[in-house]
């Protein structure tokens, strides 16, 4: 979800301004037909293993990196919820510029703390290797 993320924060999103109007609505619901499984399939499964991990953590890994882990989740599927699917609904119905900026605004909570999932399954790993001599 990572790379992802910031595929879609950096790339995808500012190149929604650059549709034009009069296709920008044929434009976003295809991409919110393509884009819905890619994500949602793996929120799903990354929304699963967060709570395998918190419940189940391996040998050698702090609680805490666990908790830290479903925080950020949870930080992510508010904003997924709240501020990124509501910004999305707005502009199917028409572009409006101030909507996609609120959109790529509010969409750095998600990158961002994507970003900070990935680094600590980086220190998570780190922790398991070491504990398990690898």
């Amino acid at each position: 979800m990572v790379g992802l993320i910031w595929f879609v924060q950096i790339v995808h999103y500012p190149l929604f301004g650059y549709v034009g109007s009069k296709e920008f609505g044929t434009f976003h619901e295809n991409h919110k037909i393509l884009i819905t499984p890619v994500v949602g399939i793996v929120m799903i499964v990354e929304l699963v293993t967060t709570g395998i991990l918190v419940f189940q953590i391996p040998m050698g890994i702090p609680n805490w990196t666990a908790i830290v882990g479903l925080i950020l989740l949870g930080l992510i599927w508010f904003s997924t919820l709240f501020l990124q699917i509501p910004y999305h609904n707005k502009l199917s119905s028409k572009f409006d510029d101030n909507v996609l900026m609120m959109l790529l605004n509010t969409n750095w909570i998600r990158t961002i703390c994507w970003s900070l999932r990935g680094i600590m399954v980086l220190i998570m790993l780190d922790m398991l290797m070491k504990t398990n001599n690898l």
